[in-house]
């Protein structure tokens, strides 16, 4: 049994890695924290940025893991360390969180999502061969304004569910 385990383990902790690799690789490739540096004008920062995304990374993984670890709010409203009359407090602290957070993962991955796209040039392939001319920069709106439309719909009406 504890052969087993630790085959498990191993083979677990190769995958990990092993996606990890590839996401950094394409975070790399495509450039895109030197030009959120670029566009943030602290270039000279740069190496910072990028130990900040290895961090994200691994503290979400290990908080996806490990789940009791980041339950902070939960331990403090089950151990009353500021009395009960703050409950309602810690989750409209909580909602706030997820709301910032959510807001700028989905800046993120939208940023990703572009950068991936332009540098495999596929947006202007995609408009020379329909033969569109004006309007892209309505186009990539219109398709942001959709996912955001899908994100709302799929959210407050608990489709997930």
């Amino acid at each position: 049994m504890f052969l087993r385990q630790l085959l498990l383990s191993v083979i677990g902790g190769s995958a990990g890695l092993i996606v990890s690799a590839g996401v950094f690789t394409v975070l790399i490739s495509v450039g895109l924290i030197p030009r959120f540096a670029g566009k943030m004008h602290v270039a000279k920062k740069v190496f910072v940025l990028e130990e900040m995304v290895i961090f994200g990374t691994l503290a979400g993984s290990f908080f996806s893991v490990f789940r009791e670890w980041g339950m902070v709010g939960r331990m403090v409203r089950t151990q009353a360390v500021f009395g009960t009359a703050t409950e309602g407090i810690w989750n409209i602290a909580g909602t706030l969180f997820q709301i910032v957070f959510g807001l700028f993962a989905g800046i993120f991955v939208g940023c990703l999502a572009l950068a991936i796209a332009e540098m495999l040039n596929t947006i202007p392939v995609f408009a020379r061969r329909i033969g569109f001319r004006h309007g892209l920069g309505i186009a990539i709106l219109s398709v942001a304004l959709g996912k955001l439309t899908g994100s709302v719909i799929y959210f407050t009406q608990r489709i997930f569910l």
